[in-house]
């Protein structure tokens, strides 16, 4: 064995699949100062027992992009490395038995198309050509994807560490690593110990790569990583002769995956309600958990209906081992927010083969560049809360995310399990007035509000669902009258000091040389002119600012202000939960504000886009005029022991103007109609702050904020892509994410985000066309459809809002 060095660039903790090809992927770039440490043997935790099952379309274009390099790396690493990966490609066939998973899969099909994955939809004649063991009796549909695959998934780990290792990096096995040394915030080495012996290696990076294991692991840094082992049970049978190469076939109506493997079948299964599993023992290597028969019975069952061969086949394995989930069923990627110099790969919800080579090599270009290839936001380490660490949390909640990897995958599905953790100052209000209640970050947010009798429940579908006409019902009440919601989730940074106006000015594209109380929309940008965040700034006082954020990327825009802090004196401070936010918006929402204020709320004495101090009912708040569903109206920032005062005294001022209670999906179709833009779908890190029409809010008069150069020359060289508006010609199909966008009868591009218009009649969605050379007038003189679940719709489309063009209304 060598011996561990002293010194390296980065110490890789965990030699599985992604430990494996972050080292590789480094040593390809040039690091050649890499040390991977693994605590027992390559591959010994999760990886050697994985099902090798490499399908190429996953949920976004992003992580679908990582799913293809895999394939196309593990197909290439037998002849660089001399080690046989088993990787083949012998396509998949995923059927359907219920109508609702039919629209799924065709959904999936047309997402595919739009993503560049070949897929095919097919009739059961030629799934049973294709598969002649497999019984088709209540299929609905099926889809086939050609270049998908399977391979050895120990082999792929072991390739990429003897490829790591002829890179110049040194892999070792046997060394425990025991602890991270950290000094002013930042990684400084690593402690370990092997047969007896032990020392430190002295490092400027760490990767978490530890899977199962990273969370406890992450806890020694005091890094979060939430994520929570559980069993996933698979059989392979005894050899059946003649048994041909057969596609991977997935039955998730019946919560089934079958392989064919080397003369034998695999069935494994993805059970509705999991079983976690833990602690770890200490000397856990290759190891099996207990068979539990009764659990996997069930999926048994129907599979010897399903494939008839099976119950003819004896079962020569029956294996189960742990695979670690996290809470929202995407792995952890990037830079840990706690710690500099402190990188996590882990969590990999058992696509761990298929994503762990696209995975490696984006965090390699990651590490390498101080940016990420292309946007990986959805599983950035920094989207997660730090109570997600909690492991009674992290026990209810591994007990679903497993079983939905199956499930359906319906529009606006809420998770059911480890619910109510962060609750609003006016939670029990809205509970009392109707709420039913989403989660987004932990945050129990009113999403639509049940009529007298209505059930208060989701009802999921593919069309309207069970609270369609409520959304419609909120959504006229804001057009039409006064609408009330909670916005109390919305991250709240307080950036305070002396230098606080030269800080916000380098990091934001917005001028922050304003007056007092003028509010600042804004993005914060990275080198390429891409959107990091998406955010109002406030002047509250000469050497104050607060910068308001959605919930879900207050983490992440925390990490990205202290890591560009240099030298200046600011504190920045966290202060979501100090006060409450409730929205009044619509066109009486300046008579309702006036009938419980003394406050001016005319346009003269209260202008668009600034905050004052007001006095309301018995109390004080601050409210700001913008807003986000293109109507007049205010933020009323309240504190949090005076919330339930103010939502009351408004609640009840308000049936003399027609106020009604609105929630979050409320807010959505009107923003959509507005074609305001939105975090994380219509704006992310790889999208241009011009592209995306969003050039209006990054000051001419400056040239040293982050992004600078990239807005200049975008602005010099012209637009390559364009982020424009469509409005479907027939009322009834709906759009929420990744359709097709076809220009003159070929695929260009995929919606971003999507709502139903009340006001406008149809369904709206946002996407990014290409337009190189081309002015908006001749791009919108072509011909668009977009593709829903495989039938072309024709659409409208805009580069200006639909509705209010010219925001009269909000500056009425």
């Amino acid at each position: 064995m060598s011996k561990v060095p002293s010194h390296a660039r980065v110490v890789i903790v965990g030699g599985g699949v992604a430990g494996c090809s972050v080292a590789y992927h480094l040593t390809k770039l040039g690091w050649t100062d890499v040390v991977l440490l693994e605590r027992k043997r390559l591959t010994s935790g999760t990886t050697w027992h994985a099902a090798g099952l490499i399908a190429q379309l996953r949920a976004t274009k992003n992580m679908t992009r990582l799913a293809k390099y895999s394939q196309e790396l593990y197909g290439n690493l037998e002849a660089e490395t001399g080690v046989a990966t088993g990787f083949r490609r012998c396509g998949s066939i995923t059927m359907a038995l219920t109508e609702h998973r039919a629209e799924e899969i065709r959904r999936q099909a047309s997402m595919a198309r739009s993503f560049g994955v070949e897929v095919e939809e097919i009739d059961a004649a030629e799934v049973n050509r294709r598969y002649p063991h497999v019984n088709t009796e209540g299929m609905t549909a099926a889809v086939w994807l050609p270049l998908d695959g399977q391979g050895d998934p120990a082999n792929i780990a072991l390739a990429m560490a003897k490829g790591a290792r002829m890179g110049g990096a040194t892999v070792l096995e046997g060394v425990k690593v025991t602890g991270v040394d950290t000094e002013g915030g930042k990684v400084n080495g690593v402690d370990w110990e092997m047969d007896g012996d032990s020392g430190t290696i002295r490092a400027e990076m760490i990767v978490n790569c530890a899977g199962m294991w990273a969370r406890d692991f992450g806890q020694l840094a005091g890094v979060n990583v939430p994520l929570q082992a559980c069993e996933h049970f698979y059989i392979v049978t005894e050899n059946i002769p003649d048994l041909a190469q057969l596609p991977v076939l997935r039955v998730p109506d019946e919560c089934a995956y079958y392989k064919e493997d080397a003369g034998k079948m695999l069935l494994g299964a993805f059970e509705p309600v999991s079983k976690p599993w833990g602690p770890i023992p200490e000397d856990f290597e290759f190891d099996q958990l207990p068979e539990d028969f009764d659990h996997f019975e069930p999926i048994l069952e129907n599979a010897c209906e399903r494939m008839p061969m099976l119950a003819e086949a004896g079962i020569h394995t029956f294996f189960n081992g742990p695979e670690s989930f996290t809470p929202d069923d995407a792995y952890h990627m990037g830079p840990a927010p706690e710690v500099d110099g402190y990188w996590v790969c882990a969590g990999f919800n058992s696509i761990g083969i298929q994503s762990a080579g696209g995975a490696g090599w984006a965090l390699a270009e990651w590490m390498e560049h101080g940016i990420p290839p292309f946007d990986v936001g959805e599983v950035d380490i920094r989207r997660m809360q730090p109570f997600q660490r909690n492991r009674r949390y992290l026990r209810e909640r591994a007990s679903e995310t497993l079983g939905l990897l199956y499930a359906d995958h319906y529009p606006y599905r809420q998770k059911a399990t480890a619910r109510g953790v962060r609750r609003s100052p006016l939670h029990e209000h809205l509970k009392a007035q109707g709420a039913v209640f989403g989660e987004l970050a932990g945050w129990e947010r009113a999403n639509w509000f049940a009529n007298e009798g209505q059930a208060r429940e989701y009802v999921y579908d593919w069309k309207g669902q069970n609270w369609f006409e409520n959304q419609a019902q909120e959504h006229r009440a804001v057009r039409e009258a006064v609408g009330m919601y909670d916005m109390s989730s919305f991250g709240k940074i307080r950036v305070d000091g002396p230098d606080a106006e030269a800080f916000l000015d380098r990091i934001a594209g917005g001028d922050m040389a304003v007056p007092v109380g003028k509010i600042v929309y804004t993005q914060f940008l990275n080198a390429r002119g891409g959107i990091e965040a998406d955010v109002t700034i406030t002047r509250m006082a000469h050497d104050s600012y607060l910068i308001v954020t959605p919930a879900a990327t207050l983490i992440r825009d925390m990490a990205w202000l202290k890591m560009h802090r240099r030298d200046e004196m600011v504190v920045i401070s966290d202060v979501t939960a100090a006060e409450a936010v409730i929205a009044v918006m619509g066109p009486n929402s300046r008579a309702l504000l006036q009938s419980v204020s003394p406050h001016d709320w005319s346009n003269e004495a209260f202008p668009f886009g600034t905050a004052q101090e007001i006095e309301i009912g018995l109390g004080t708040a601050r409210a700001h005029r913008v807003t986000y569903v293109g109507e007049l109206g205010w933020e009323i920032y309240v504190s949090a022991d005076q919330a339930a005062h103010v939502f009351e005294t408004l609640h009840a001022a308000g049936a003399d103007h027609g106020l009604r209670l609105c929630g979050m999906h409320m807010m959505d179709s009107a923003r959509i109609e507005k074609a305001f833009r939105h975090f994380g779908h219509d704006i992310t890190g790889e999208d241009h702050v011009v592209e995306a029409g969003l050039g209006f809010a990054v000051a001419k008069t400056k040239s040293h904020f982050i992004g600078a150069d990239a807005v200049a020359k975008k602005r010099e060289e012209g637009l390559q892509m364009r982020l424009v508006q469509f409005k479907l010609t027939d009322p009834e199909p709906m759009l929420f994410h990744a359709e097709p966008i076809i220009r003159d009868g070929e695929v260009v591009s995929y919606i971003t985000s999507g709502n139903y218009g009340h006001t406008l009649g149809g369904a709206i969605g946002m996407g990014y066309v290409p337009c190189p050379g081309e002015t908006p007038a001749e791009m919108l003189a072509s011909t668009y459809e977009i593709e829903v679940a495989g039938t072309r719709v024709r659409a409208e489309a805009s580069t200006r809002p639909m509705y209010d063009p010219k925001s009269e209304r909000a500056r009425a």
